[in-house]
């Protein structure tokens, strides 16, 4: 088990095969966490970990990981547990791939730290399009299941924690003008749901400078997904 410890939290984290880094971010909301790779059309830690140095993480409050929690919290401190876990790791350069949530994560990142990221795979990224409700309702949950192991927050924190997450617009977290201005190159796998809008996915493709939407990738076999995803992150790796 590979833990790493930053103001408190504790976040566990793998990594798998050799070469260029590849960080990851799982899927599941608030309870992003390696196991959900497992359900994902493909498992990147499988499909990727012959050709790089895939890191994988629990968020924190997710999985195995654990962390205090306070009305402060939002995506910037997401963010700063990704940077710390490069650091740890020594890590000055990485690809990224996130899903659903991961999507956010990602971006975040880039904003923070573009220079770190050398391309990213944004897999049917989370967004706003008339569905606020689902994603409170999904923090809820979330949270009324781990309260019981935060006495430090109150009601209060709570909703402090769910409005800086879930109040924003487009994707949430770093806006429509980031992403207009990012010249970090993207591949975008288009969602296709109430959580993952194919509203967001065609807009972070349509303003991102050097994006690439691919509608159709949720059959890799047929849609030929695992091989496009390596081609376009060795493509982007530096020498």
């Amino acid at each position: 088990m590979a833990l790493f410890e930053r103001d408190g939290a504790r976040i566990y984290y793998e990594q798998h095969g050799t070469g260029f880094p590849v960080l990851l971010f799982a899927p599941g909301g608030m309870r992003s966490a390696i196991p959900f790779w497992e359900g994902s059309p493909f498992n990147p830690i499988v499909a990727l970990s012959a050709h790089f140095r895939v890191i994988a993480m629990d968020q924190r409050n997710a999985g195995r990981s654990t962390a205090p929690i306070s009305g402060e919290h939002g995506w910037h401190t997401y963010t700063a547990d990704h940077l710390a876990l490069l650091d740890h790791l020594d890590v000055e350069r990485t690809h990224v791939m996130g899903g659903c949530i991961g999507g956010p994560y990602c971006l975040g990142l880039m904003r923070a730290a573009a220079g770190r990221v050398a391309s990213a795979v944004l897999q049917q990224s989370i967004g706003l399009d008339d569905n606020r409700q689902l994603f409170y309702e999904m923090f809820q949950t979330w949270a009324d299941a781990i309260a019981a192991d935060h006495p430090e927050a109150d009601t209060g924190a709570w909703e402090s924690f769910r409005s800086n997450m879930y109040d924003g617009d487009f994707d949430f977290n770093v806006g429509r003008e980031f992403v207009r201005n990012c010249d970090v190159p993207m591949l975008v796998l288009m969602g296709d749901d109430a959580y993952h809008p194919q509203r967001t996915s065609r807009e972070i493709a349509q303003l991102a400078p050097h994006a690439t939407l691919v509608e159709q990738w949720k059959s890799p076999d047929q849609d030929g997904t695992v091989a496009m995803v390596i081609e376009f992150l060795k493509s982007h790796t530096p020498a």
